[in-house]
C-alpha cells in the first residue's frame, strides 16, 4: 500500500511538472499581454487590454492575421484534397511500385522546413514565380500535403472495400463511390488532417517568411516587430496566435468525438 502510494505521488509529480514545463511559458506570455505598462516583464502592474487594442487597431498586424487565416484554410484545404486522392489510389488501385510511392510522398516529413523552403524559393526564381501569398500557400501545402496522406492512408482499411463493392455493384461510378461512400466514411479522418494542416499553416515561420515580400503572414510580422524588441503588444499577438490553435484543436477534438462510434 505504502509502495502504491509513493508511485501514485511520483506520478503525479511527474506529471505537474511536465505540464508546468509545457504551459509555463505560455502562461506568462498571456499574463503579460495584459499588463498595464510599456514593457512585459515583472512586476506585473495591472490589468489592462490596451495592448489588444492596439493589436486591432494596427493594420499591418489585422492585414497579417486575415493573410494567415486564408493561407491556412486554402492550403489545407488543397492538402487534404490531393491527400485523399493520393491515398485512395494508393489503397485501391494496383500501382507499380506502390511502397516506393508511398515513400515519395511522406518524405518530405523528413526534411528541415528550411531546406524545402531553399529549393522551392530557387524553383519559383527559375520559374519566374513573384513571391507572393500563393507561393507561401504553396510551400505549405508540400509539407501538409505528407501529413494528409498519412492520415487518411492509414484510415483506409479493408473493411470499407466491401461497402464500396457494394455501392458498386448498384450502379455507382467510381467517382461516384469516392464522393458518396468512401469520403464519408473517413469523414473523420480527412477532418483530423485538414484542422491539423490549418494548425501547422497558421504558425509557420519560415517557408513564409523566405517565399513571401510584400503581403506576409502573422508570424513574419510578429518577427518583424520583435526586431525592435518586446512589448506586452508582441504578448497580445502571441496569445492571440495561441487561442486560434488552441480552438482548432478543440474543433478537432470535438469532430472526432461527434463523428465516433457509440458503444
Amino acid at each position: 500500500m505504502m509502495r502504491l502510494r509513493l508511485s501514485t505521488l511520483l506520478s503525479g509529480a511527474y506529471l505537474i511538472l511536465a505540464y508546468g514545463f509545457i504551459f509555463l511559458p505560455v502562461a506568462v506570455l498571456v499574463l503579460f499581454s495584459f499588463q498595464d505598462g510599456r514593457l512585459p516583464v515583472p512586476p506585473f502592474n495591472g490589468f489592462s487590454l490596451q495592448w489588444y487594442e492596439a493589436v486591432f487597431a494596427d493594420r499591418k498586424l489585422t492585414t497579417a492575421l486575415l493573410n494567415s487565416l486564408v493561407v491556412a484554410l486554402l492550403s489545407s484545404a488543397v492538402s487534404c484534397l490531393l491527400g485523399f486522392f493520393a491515398a485512395y489510389a494508393l489503397a485501391r488501385v494496383k500501382l507499380p511500385a506502390t511502397a516506393l510511392q508511398r515513400g515519395l510522398l511522406i518524405a518530405p516529413m523528413t526534411v528541415s522546413y528550411l531546406i524545402i523552403a531553399l529549393g522551392l524559393l530557387a524553383l519559383v526564381n527559375t520559374l519566374g514565380i513573384g513571391l507572393s501569398l500563393w507561393t507561401v500557400g504553396i510551400g505549405h501545402v508540400v509539407i501538409n500535403l505528407p501529413l494528409c496522406f498519412s492520415i487518411i492512408y492509414a484510415s483506409m482499411g479493408d473493411h470499407h472495400i466491401n461497402i464500396e463493392r457494394a455501392a458498386r455493384d448498384l450502379g455507382a461510378s467510381d467517382l461516384k463511390v469516392m464522393a458518396l461512400v468512401t469520403a464519408p466514411m473517413l469523414l473523420p479522418s480527412i477532418a483530423a488532417a485538414f484542422f491539423l494542416s490549418v494548425t501547422f499553416s497558421w504558425d509557420e515561420f519560415i517557408i513564409a517568411f523566405l517565399l513571401s515580400r510584400f503581403d506576409v503572414t502573422l508570424p513574419v510580422e510578429i518577427w518583424s516587430m520583435l526586431r525592435s524588441g518586446l512589448n506586452p503588444k508582441t504578448n497580445a499577438v502571441g496569445s492571440l496566435v495561441f487561442l486560434v490553435s488552441v480552438a482548432v484543436l478543440v474543433v478537432l477534438e470535438l469532430t472526432l468525438l461527434r463523428k465516433s462510434p457509440r458503444p
